[in-house]
């Protein structure tokens, strides 16, 4: 299976969960974007290398580094590689020089170790066909909608994600539109796991 190229595009604060944060991950040479929703310490963890910030002390994912360097260890490439029930799963790839290992990692943390080595993420192909969020060139302000609109995109939700069980699907469906409109991300990914469930 052919692997697709993702960057990171932004990061931002959950508006309807406290302490989780919309991390969006885009196609490199596509207009799909994936956001996937994160805790904060991993968030703070991808912000603090984006930034290039040197904290006092190693962070987590720092030692994580400094551990595989010891050993001579590299870190190849991150694959966020499954979507289970609006859950995502990543692997970090390895190598020691003569032998290659995927590891099993939340994407959060898989991402946080990918920056630090400076290698590319990849995922496939089911996974942005089922959780992507295409922007489309047709309105100038740039609004989004999912690739699956017409299947039963989801994404996030005004309501607690327990709540969205109960609201009719098709009411899913315009929040979800509402959702993308104004650029909530993490609102829309909740919203479009809610739909994926029910598909």
């Amino acid at each position: 299976m052919d692997k697709i190229k993702l960057e990171i595009l932004g990061l931002s604060s959950s508006q309807s969960q406290s302490g989780s944060f919309a991390l969006v991950l885009g196609e490199e040479r596509g207009n799909r974007r994936l956001p996937i929703i994160i805790g904060m310490f991993e968030a703070q963890a991808i912000a603090i290398e984006i930034e290039k910030i040197v904290p006092n002390r190693p962070m987590t994912h720092d030692l994580f580094k400094s551990f595989a360097q010891s050993f001579r260890f590299s870190v190849l490439e991150i694959i966020i590689s499954d979507l289970k029930e609006g859950v995502f799963y990543a692997k970090i790839v390895c190598t020691d020089g003569t032998r290659k290992v995927e590891i099993d990692a939340r994407p959060s943390d898989a991402i946080a170790i990918g920056l630090r080595f400076g290698v590319p993420i990849y995922t496939f192909e089911p996974i942005l066909s089922e959780a992507g969020i295409v922007l489309t060139d047709a309105d100038e302000d740039e609004s989004f909608v999912s690739k699956e609109e017409e299947k039963k995109p989801a994404g996030k939700s005004k309501k607690p994600a327990e709540q969205l069980k109960d609201v009719p699907f098709e009411q899913l469906k315009t929040m979800l539109d509402e959702a993308l409109e104004k650029e909530d991300y993490e609102r829309a990914a909740k919203i479009r796991d809610e739909l994926n469930k029910r598909n």
